[in-house]
This record gives structure tokens, sequence and C-alpha cells, in this order.
């Protein structure tokens, strides 16, 4: 079994070859390294090229779209990499407010924008305040367009609703779960997660954040990917074997990965 981690980020204190050599041993055999701004893109670069099968990607996330001067410049060493598969991770955040949603609906344009050029998807944040879809109608906006010009995205956990669910698989959409769908009160999440179709699905960290059960509170690391495809292996009724085999088949297609 070889699972793929398709969405998480580096600590900066645990050794990379200690998170490694833990995914391996829980079968996480792939993963891509997340950069939320120009530092943690360097970061995730330098992360995936000291490993085989471990790849990056390069943005700005909505917390830190307010710092962004708008100038790419400086990421086109990261963009013209072998190991670049994605653009982002991006998208807008009007739970924590931490930008203003100016800068962070121009943050997804420009990316969005340079990954069509570079023939990249985009990894997508969305997340609203509770009862509220803004972030998801702005969000939507921008990726109609984005699709219609044959660009590929994941909205990366997913915690919407089902409406929302079925908008962005019409676009094309894949759907990120993380060890959210554990968690005793996230009902709604199982009930998207065995919504979404077999063919959309991928599965993800989201490390250092949103440890799964039983590890919940406690420090994420790709390694307990493992929970989350248990989880959804029970959710979709199928052998965990079975559910790695669509999800990793789905993170290679995705991110355009021959293995």
């Amino acid at each position: 079994m070889k699972l793929f981690d398709t969405h998480f980020h580096w600590d900066r204190k645990t050794k990379p070859e200690v998170i490694v050599e833990e995914a391996k041993q829980n079968s996480v055999e792939y993963a891509v390294c997340v950069g939320g701004d120009y530092e943690s893109s360097v970061e995730s670069f330098n992360f995936a090229k000291a490993f085989d099968n471990y790849w990056f990607s390069a943005g700005v996330h909505p917390h830190e779209a307010s710092k962004f001067n708008g100038d790419l410049n400086c990421f086109n060493e990261l963009f013209s990499d072998s190991k670049m598969v994605a653009v982002g991770e991006i998208g807008l955040d009007f739970f924590y407010g931490f930008s203003d949603r100016k800068s962070q609906l121009k943050v997804m344009e420009i990316f969005s924008e340079r990954a069509l050029e570079l023939n990249k998807p985009i990894i997508v944040h969305c997340r609203d305040k509770d009862d509220k879809f803004d972030a998801y109608t702005e969000s939507y906006q921008i990726l109609k367009d984005f699709a219609k010009d044959g660009g590929k995205f994941v909205v990366h956990c997913f915690t919407g609703n089902g409406f929302w669910l079925d908008k962005f698989l019409e676009l094309g959409a894949y759907i990120g779960i993380t060890g959210i769908v554990t968690f005793p009160a996230a009902e709604n999440v199982r009930s998207l997660a065995s919504a979404i179709p077999e063919k959309r699905l991928l599965i993800e960290t989201d490390s250092p954040y949103l440890a799964p059960k039983p590890y919940r509170g406690k420090i994420n690391f790709p390694k307990y990917l493992i929970k989350v495809a248990e989880k959804l292996a029970e959710i979709k009724q199928i052998n965990i074997k079975e559910l790695s085999e669509i999800t990793t088949f789905n993170a290679m297609t995705f991110y355009k990965i021959n293995e």
C-alpha cells in the first residue's frame, strides 16, 4: 500500500528525514510540501529536493496576502523547478480575516493567471465564518474563469456544504479531505466525503495542523495520513488498499507526476 499526502507543511522543527522515514513506516510513500509565502515556498522546495517521491508547491496563503507586493519575480526560480507540481496555497479566508479581502482576491487572481501560464494546477484554500459563504462565492467566480481557460484545481481541506461541493465539482475540482473527517463533531465532513466521486478524491494531512484522532491536539505529520485513509475507506465502504490505490492514482494525475 502506497499513500500520497497531497498537502502538508513542514513544521520547521522536526528534521525532514525523520518526517519522511516515519511517513514511510506508515505507508506514506509520496507527498507534496506546500508553501504559504515566499519563505515557506523556498523551504518546501528545499524539503522536496532532498527526497525522492516528494514534490513542492509555491504560493501565498490568504493569511499572508496583505504582505505580498504583487511581484512574482522572486518566485520564478521556484516555478521553473522540475519538482514544482502546483501553485499554491492560494485562496480566500474570511474566517480569520488576517488579510483584507481585496488583497486576498488580488493574490488569488495573480497566482491563478501564472498557473495557467505554467500549465500547473492550483491548491485552493477556501474558508468562511459559520453559515457564511462569501469566500465560496468569490472563489467560485475566479475558479470558474480559471477552469474555463483549462486550469485544474483542488479545494483542499474542504468543509463547505453540499451545494458548494457540487458547484466546485462541476468545474472539475478535486477535493482534499483531512483529519477533520475523524473528528466526532464533523458529521458534515463525513457526509460530504461520501458524496465525493472516487475519481476526484484526494487525501491530505495539512500537517502540522488538524491531527486526526487519536492524535488530535498534537502536532500533525504525514505519517498520520493512514488515519484519514482508514476513515475514508470506512465511509466509502471499500478496503484501505483500494482507497490507497484510488487516491494515489488521483494525486499522480492531478499533479501530473509520472511515477
